[in-house]
């Protein structure tokens, strides 16, 4: 693999999309303005704990939507390339699928946690304060990295399904939706735990909450977590490219 030509490739993708008013719109704005709804709306509302108000449960959550929303720009992207005949260009060239595949899964990380950047900002100004120790913040991005790419791997999955860019927008929604309720700031009970325990954004937010909340993250919970959302990300990438290389790039 050309590290050189993946590079290029990469910054040919984040130049192409932070070009596009419509993406802008969803990866800068959108974040900050959930954020700012969700600060103004839920942080005057008390919790069960004392101290803690309803969008300091809720904050983990945010973070966790931020990066499951990126499954909708990788299969809006995708779906284009294959639409301008980028895909069958890029065949006529050195550059190898795995440089072309990595190239993408690299540039919609970095996007994703650039939204997860803006979440914390501005959940910060609404007044959110992590009880965890320093290492706290890094050790959460950790988690962010491979949901981002647990992602990436779902938007491939849509782009081989869906037909156009427009339709990769409504079929997104298939795997946003049920993460958004049961692995994001959605409250479970006995029997959605179970369904959300299939969801990488459920092991994502639930350790979120341990470490904002201030649990040490010697906590083998957290290391189990991130253990199976790592092993969630392969799998569901693996998936994601093979399904595209296979299907996805005939339409």
């Amino acid at each position: 693999m050309n590290m050189l030509r993946v590079f290029a490739l990469v910054k040919m993708e984040l130049k192409k999309i932070l070009r596009e008013p419509a993406y802008l719109f969803l990866m800068l704005l959108f974040p900050a303005v959930l954020s700012i709804i969700f600060g103004f709306v839920f942080s005057s509302i008390p919790s069960g704990s004392p101290g803690i108000s309803t969008f300091d449960l809720m904050a983990p959550g945010i973070f966790a939507y931020a990066c499951i929303f990126i499954t909708m720009i990788v299969a809006q992207t995708f779906c284009e390339d294959r639409e301008y005949g980028l895909l069958k260009r890029i065949n006529t060239t050195p550059t190898t699928s795995a440089e072309f595949m990595s190239s993408h899964l690299i540039s919609n990380t970095i996007l994703s946690l650039l939204q997860v950047a803006i979440v914390a900002i501005f959940i910060f100004l609404m007044g959110f304060r992590p009880a965890g120790g320093a290492l706290g913040l890094p050790f959460a991005v950790i988690f962010m990295v491979f949901l981002s790419i647990c992602s990436v791997g779902f938007g491939l999955i849509t782009a081989t399904i869906a037909k156009s860019s427009g339709s990769a927008t409504g079929l997104a929604f298939i795997f946003i939706l049920p993460q958004m309720f049961f692995g994001t700031f959605i409250p479970l009970n006995e029997s959605t735990i179970i369904i959300a325990m299939f969801f990488p954004s459920y092991y994502a937010t639930e350790s979120l909450k341990m470490i904002f909340s201030g649990v040490a993250l010697t906590e083998i919970i957290i290391w189990i977590n991130l253990l199976v959302i790592v092993i969630m990300s392969f799998i569901i990438t693996i998936i994601g490219i093979q399904l595209f290389k296979k299907f996805g790039s005939i339409y």
